[in-house]
């Protein structure tokens, strides 16, 4: 996968992204990272990429000439990218989009700041080439899009074939399924007195995971009616 990642703070995510998971695919050869600064492509010598609403209000608004001046060159140099907008406005991510994105080979992250984006930066992303969608993390507000493109960006990498050593580990954990994944435990066998379930050790490979699907259950249950949400019955 080839990730073009459009922010005013390129230096402040570089070091996660060459660490973990991120790190490990990009040595494997799975992923590409490029990080453009389009403050570079401002018009101006002050580097300018935002300024007052038209019409009032409080805040600055990125303005579109930089944002679209680096998406050109990225774009002439590598080819049409799968542009995605980090904002409120965007559908929730969850882990089917992660795994539908997992499956592309160009993503381009474009993160905003302060009061948000011009207007016609939206429209112009969803006339180009490559596809475009807005994504949000929840309902909450952050001061940038830099966060959420990294958090979209490991959920995908981790699925693509290779990238994880146990490629099982992505198919049992927590939203692959219906289920959250069950508990786990290490040693040593009792911390504080807090004893691991002696199911564990039964050596029944059955019963073990008779345990793990109850358990699984029961920690999704408790969830869903923690945020008043009805449990998927499934025969």
């Amino acid at each position: 996968m080839h990730c073009a990642i459009l922010t005013l703070f390129p230096e402040a995510i570089r070091p996660y992204l060459d660490e973990s998971i991120l790190g490990i695919a990009q040595a494997q050869g799975n992923l590409q990272v490029d990080l453009v600064d389009f403050r570079d492509h401002a018009l101006d010598p002050h580097r300018t990429v935002d300024d007052r609403p038209f019409g009032g209000g409080p805040g600055m608004v990125l303005k579109p000439e930089p944002i679209f001046s680096a998406i050109d060159e990225v774009e002439q140099a590598s080819g049409p990218f799968h542009k995605i907008l980090l904002c409120p406005r965007g559908r929730t991510f969850d882990q089917a989009r992660a795994r539908d994105l997992s499956r592309m080979e160009r993503l381009m992250f474009v993160c905003g700041r302060y009061e948000g984006f011009d207007e016609r930066i939206r429209d112009g992303l969803a006339a180009s080439d490559g596809g475009y969608e807005e994504i949000s993390l929840g309902d909450f507000v952050l001061a940038g899009g830099e966060l959420p493109a990294v958090a979209v960006l490991e959920a995908a990498v981790r699925l693509i074939p290779g990238v994880l050593g146990c490629a099982e580990s992505a198919q049992l954990e927590s939203f692959e399924g219906e289920l959250l994944d069950y508990p786990q435990y290490t040693r040593p066998r009792d911390f504080r007195g807090m004893d691991v379930p002696e199911v564990l050790f039964s050596g029944d490979h059955a019963k073990v995971a008779r345990w793990r699907e109850e358990q699984a259950r029961s920690l999704t249950a408790r969830k869903l009616a923690a945020e008043g949400r009805a449990p998927t019955t499934s025969d």
